[in-house]
């Protein structure tokens, strides 16, 4: 049996040599097809890689609240009929808040946030960084690990004591030959004792500008307590404050450039994915009222964004996988085409084998091996441009493509698997021919 396949094949394979440029064509639909789907796993496998790396940035089950500008609404009136009314009074997102939030059920830790752009000097070099107020649930909730040094204790977070934590950029701007733990460096009026250095982070510039973050690499974090009452406390009013606003008084086309808001932003994790939509609803109600009715805030749900960011690309990949299921069709019906005309033209080969000993089975062998080979040797070739295509599409429109182990091994096992349903029908009517009617066939 072993040899007779042997044989079989030698045969198929000396009749598609002896016709390369048809079998070429032939295989064409299927080259185009698993090229199409190599390209559709690999953007797949790309957005399922750049969506788990975007959750792990932002954190699946955080809850994010930000200040924003004080929403206005109300009728129009006349200049003239317009009556002095007093804005209502906010406090704006604060640390007070942040303590009112603790008492929502299902939180495992809240994490706020101050963020200042300061001027950071040391050994005559100077540059504008980020300087940010943060609580050690803060390297938990954005994933951020140390490299070295220690996270601020209890006492320093009690004290505001003048300490920090650096990225590894400005460890390598402000610190090229020292050792940074324990030496000072200047943060606008305030000098800063390093504490630790936060591990190198590989962020995209598209995640960045994509998810609103900054590089963490080059940031400098203190203690809140620290940033708030040694840097700068927003929500204080000072006497400068109130001279500024009012020789704006009555200027209402140009807007309060203040910052009333405390803190920039407050991460709070959920214990479980079930509870964020809850939580959420809870702390618009929450914030809303402590804010006096004054939407000055607004809560983002990562997960859900980027939720639909990957149902987007599905549909985008269910359409690729359309086209190249048409694609591998077309291709299974162009070798069943070529392999039913190739019966005809090789009848009279057909009637010599039968002639000299060759059975049914014989010829449906030689014919199904012929259809496996072109849908192989189809594969192959898609499976090179599949690889092209995917470089193609990742070098010129950005989008990040991975080819997996397991596309490979699907298109050779959709390309041997065409070969043989197509292959069929050819094989079996170039069994069904009468020898002696064969041998008389011109």
């Amino acid at each position: 049996m072993f040899s007779k396949t042997i044989l079989n094949a030698s045969i198929a394979i000396e009749a598609i040599s002896n016709n390369r440029l048809r079998a070429l064509l032939t295989s064409l639909g299927l080259i185009f097809g698993v090229a199409s789907v190599i390209s559709m796993l690999s953007i797949g496998k790309g957005a399922e890689q750049e969506i788990m790396e975007q959750l792990k940035i932002l954190g699946a089950n955080n809850v994010i609240v930000k200040p924003v500008i004080e929403q206005e609404e109300g009728k129009v009136v006349d200049e003239n009929e317009k009556t002095k009314e007093e804005k209502r009074y906010t406090p704006g997102l604060s640390l007070q808040d942040v303590k009112t939030i603790s008492t929502i059920p299902h939180i495992d830790f809240i994490s706020p946030e101050v963020v200042y752009e300061t001027l950071v000097i040391r050994a005559g070099l100077k540059r504008s960084v980020k300087l940010v107020g943060i609580k050690p649930e803060y390297f938990l909730s954005s994933d951020v690990k140390l490299a070295q040094g220690n996270m601020f204790s209890q006492k320093q977070l009690d004290d505001s004591a003048p300490v920090c934590i650096i990225g590894n950029g400005i460890k390598a701007k402000f610190f090229p030959q020292d050792e940074p733990i324990g030496k000072s460096i200047k943060c606008g009026e305030v000098w800063l004792r390093v504490i630790g250095i936060v591990q190198d982070r590989k962020i995209s510039e598209k995640n960045i500008s994509k998810l609103g973050i900054r590089d963490y690499n080059m940031d400098i974090y203190a203690p809140i307590s620290t940033v708030i009452l040694r840097s700068k406390n927003r929500a204080l009013v000072t006497k400068d404050d109130i001279l500024r606003n009012s020789r704006r008084w009555g200027n209402e086309n140009q807007k309060k450039d203040k910052n009333y808001h405390q803190i920039d932003r407050v991460v709070i994790r959920v214990e479980n994915t079930e509870y964020m939509a809850g939580v959420a609803d809870i702390l618009t109600r929450m914030l809303t009222r402590l804010h006096n009715e004054v939407i000055d805030f607004e809560i983002i749900l990562p997960q859900a964004l980027l939720e639909q960011e990957k149902r987007t690309k599905n549909i985008f990949n269910i359409v690729l996988g359309a086209i190249a299921s048409i694609s591998l069709l077309v291709g299974g019906i162009g070798i069943m085409n070529i392999m039913l005309a190739s019966v005809l033209e090789r009848i009279r080969e057909i009637g010599i084998r039968m002639a000299v000993g060759a059975t049914s089975n014989d010829i449906i062998m030689q014919f199904l091996l012929e259809a496996i080979i072109i849908g192989i040797t189809g594969g192959l070739l898609g499976i090179i441009l599949g690889f092209v295509f995917s470089y193609g599409i990742e070098k010129f429109s950005g989008i990040t493509t991975i080819i997996t182990p397991f596309s490979i091994f699907l298109s050779l096992i959709v390309s041997v698997s065409i070969g043989l349903v197509f292959g069929i029908l050819p094989a079996k009517r170039a069994a069904e021919q009468d020898p002696v009617i064969s041998l008389r066939y011109e």
